[in-house]
């Protein structure tokens, strides 16, 4: 038996995140890049949250679930950029045991939660388009607060889950987390404990959360698609497939990076922080453009909140 001071993980005070492994010089490249796009997420999704609350005519359910969803990317996203930035300046690029346990919480907390109500939105468009007549009835006030707070609910028990798993694993090996922020995978890779069973468990629980999301959108617009297709009008097909198409590009942009990040092999560490960076940076920074450029009463509420009718064309 070893000593038991290297085998118990609660001897770890903290953790060293890698980060990207280029030349020192291209640290402010990679500082400025996550600037931009971080300052961006924050104008985007908070811009969208006030556009949504303040103007009346937003007071359906598709964009209480937007709102929900800035809401979601704006905070995420939070978890991880500051505390990366903040890396590229350090020289010990160190985060406490403490700090990195809140990190893959909250990270998986709002991840979760976006997966849930990405499948609450597809859910949604599919009774808008299939059933229009009964969409205020079947989308009730209630049902749409039922479908939020199952979304979060869902990832709060899924980050508990992760989170327990994870945090039992001892690291002895080393403390340097080849990543850009605490995620279990790369938590893996450090750890001297038998991963197994925990690989078994970290397995089913990433597929009991991502495969029943994606099997209500693809469901939902296997319908949407069918009911389109039906539509006379020209002008009534490209309505109804730009309203889908936007929700549609950011599932794909979502999903593909999370299946890739945590159904392929962990073999490519590099190719695994740019996936990561996908839907930790990227997406929360597409979500709010892609729904207010592609949407026409987004456009007017910010039209009226600005005051200049130039704005957009």
């Amino acid at each position: 038996m070893g000593d038991r001071r290297t085998s118990n993980h609660s001897e770890v005070t903290d953790f060293i995140l890698v980060g990207f492994r280029v030349h020192p010089e291209l640290y402010i490249l990679l500082f400025l890049l996550f600037l931009l796009v971080y300052a961006m997420v924050l104008l985007g999704n908070v811009g969208m949250m006030a556009i949504i609350m303040t103007d009346p005519r937003l007071n359906t359910p598709m964009y209480f679930f937007l709102g929900n969803l800035s809401f979601v990317d704006l905070f995420y996203s939070s978890v991880i950029a500051p505390k990366a930035m903040i890396n590229f300046w350090s020289e010990s690029k160190s985060i406490s045991f403490a700090g990195c346990v809140t990190q893959l919480f909250l990270f998986a907390l709002f991840i979760v939660t976006e997966g849930f109500l990405l499948a609450a939105m597809a859910y949604d468009r599919f009774i808008a388009i299939c059933n229009p007549l009964l969409y205020s009835v079947q989308m009730s006030a209630r049902l749409c607060m039922q479908l939020v707070a199952g979304s979060y609910f869902c990832g709060c028990i899924s980050a508990v889950l992760l989170t327990s798993v994870t945090f039992t694993l001892s690291f002895c090996a080393s403390r340097a987390i080849d990543h850009f922020y605490c995620d279990y995978r790369p938590l893996q890779r450090i750890s001297c404990s038998d991963l197994y069973i925990h690989k078994t468990v970290s397995f089913f629980l990433c597929s009991i959360i991502i495969l029943p999301t994606i099997i209500v959108i693809i469901v939902s617009y296997m319908y949407i698609v069918s009911t389109v297709l039906k539509i006379r009008s020209t002008e009534g097909r490209k309505k109804a497939f730009s309203t889908c198409s936007s929700h549609l590009g950011v599932v794909s942009v979502l999903y593909g990076a999370v299946i890739f990040m945590y159904f392929i092999p962990d073999r490519f560490p590099e190719l695994s922080k740019v996936a990561s960076l996908c839907y930790t940076l990227v997406t929360p920074m597409l979500n709010p453009l892609i729904y207010s450029l592609r949407n026409k009463d987004v456009k007017e509420a910010l039209r009226k909140i600005l005051g200049k009718r130039n704005i957009f064309i």
